[in-house]
């Protein structure tokens, strides 16, 4: 039998998720927002000038959209191991080798279709050697030299506000070349990429460029794929906040696992998986001071707190062909008496596999262990579930059938 394979606009997938890396980057380092997207509109500019096209530009594209993308994951375990770390000065000083040994090794849960072997593992390294691994120009891809390049172009120009931006570049450049960048890069970029293309990054109008260079096509993809990409996305979410270390993998496997039950196609499995492994993207603009606070949040904390699922509608958005999905991950929270969040929707506006992921997300939370509590059992879970059906906050049919499905795990 024939199994149905799920479409993906991945590189519309990367491009959302590179918000999320941004937010968190934020923090830590200059960057201001679209910072991914500006590293992969300058990388693909200087890759078309060394004649790289087709699916190594395309591959080169989703590398650089995702370039940080163990952030979360270096931070946390880093903290965890060193908590007098200060990871700030950590970062700024390029001491980065396990950020990119992270990165090298969740990138190969993304479908590419050329060899992207050591791209993000070498993504910070310098021409003369002086970088974390301390390797030669020649020892390291040119995709690496690449994303390097145009992430350094693009936090020093945000950080000039001088109009005279584009001539300090050059003069930076030319200064380190031979040194932090090797000679071939330096000239693709000053060839490749016009004071005009460096002016546009400024506002918007690159990003319509970076996708004309770079298709939105929709690609085909098995089960497994599917699951290794919405993995990688997840992974990332998780590690936002040690609280929640296996949260968004939990709700994905409860998701898929609940709509099989219930007798949902293939596909329908498939997306659910995939809206359970994002609902908590959003989570990636709110500061961890305020997820992690182990006291009660006030109403302007809480306020906030709530906003991650509007994040997380207006982050999907940006995928073509994404509205179940989208829908699914981001209506978590709202409520059928409509007193939920974002957007206040009431029973009549939320379709089924909504109050699925919602029941989904209450489960999966209540039952999985925190710093601060232990996880219930899934008696006493479903018994709260049953109180809040009656309460008119989720559908009492999706609670009985999750007390039968999850009661069987």
């Amino acid at each position: 039998m024939r199994v149905e394979q799920l479409s993906i606009d991945i590189v519309g997938l990367a491009g959302a998720c590179s918000y999320a890396l941004d937010c968190i980057e934020a923090e830590l380092v200059n960057v201001k927002n679209k910072h991914g997207k500006r590293v992969a509109y300058i990388s693909v500019c200087m890759a078309k000038y060394c004649a790289i096209q087709g699916d190594a530009l395309q591959d080169l594209a989703i590398c650089a959209l995702l370039h940080d993308n163990a952030l979360t994951q270096y931070i946390s375990e880093e903290v965890q191991k060193y908590p007098d770390t200060d990871i700030k000065n950590d970062l700024s000083e390029n001491k980065t080798n396990m950020h990119c040994v992270y990165g090298e090794k969740n990138i190969t849960k993304i479908p590419f279709k050329t060899d992207i072997s050591n791209v993000i593992l070498y993504h910070h390294e310098h021409a003369d050697g002086t970088g974390p691994f301390r390797k030669k120009w020649h020892e390291i891809p040119l995709f690496s030299r690449i994303i390097h390049l145009a992430d350094i172009v693009d936090i020093i120009g945000n950080s000039i506000e001088s109009d005279d931006r584009w001539n300090f570049i050059c003069q930076y450049l030319s200064k380190n070349k031979d040194r932090l960048f090797d000679s071939e890069c330096v000239n693709a970029f000053l060839k490749g990429f016009a004071k005009e293309s460096f002016m546009c990054l400024r506002d918007d109008s690159f990003e319509s460029k970076l996708w004309e260079i770079i298709p939105r096509e929709k690609q085909f993809f098995d089960w497994e794929t599917c699951k290794n990409v919405a993995d990688f996305f997840a992974k990332i979410v998780d590690y936002k906040s040690p609280f929640t270390s296996r949260h968004s993998i939990g709700v994905a496997e409860k998701a898929s696992l609940l709509a099989k039950y219930m007798g949902y196609d293939s596909i329908t499995v498939q997306k659910m998986y995939l809206a359970g492994a994002l609902h908590d993207i959003g989570k990636m603009a709110v500061g961890n001071e305020i997820l992690e606070k182990p006291d009660k949040l006030t109403d302007d904390e809480f306020s906030k707190m709530k906003n991650h699922a509007g994040y997380t509608y207006l982050i999907l958005s940006e995928v073509n062909d994404f509205e179940d999905i989208r829908d699914w991950a981001a209506f978590h929270h709202e409520k059928l008496n409509g007193k939920g969040y974002p957007f206040g929707k009431t029973a009549d506006e939320l379709n089924e596999p909504e109050r699925m992921m919602a029941c989904v997300d209450i489960y999966q939370a209540l039952t999985e262990d925190r710093p601060y509590k232990k996880g219930l059992s899934h008696e006493k879970t479903c018994d709260i579930l049953d109180d809040m059906s009656q309460k008119g906050f989720i559908d009492s049919d999706i609670s009985k059938t999750i007390r039968e499905c999850f009661g069987r795990i």
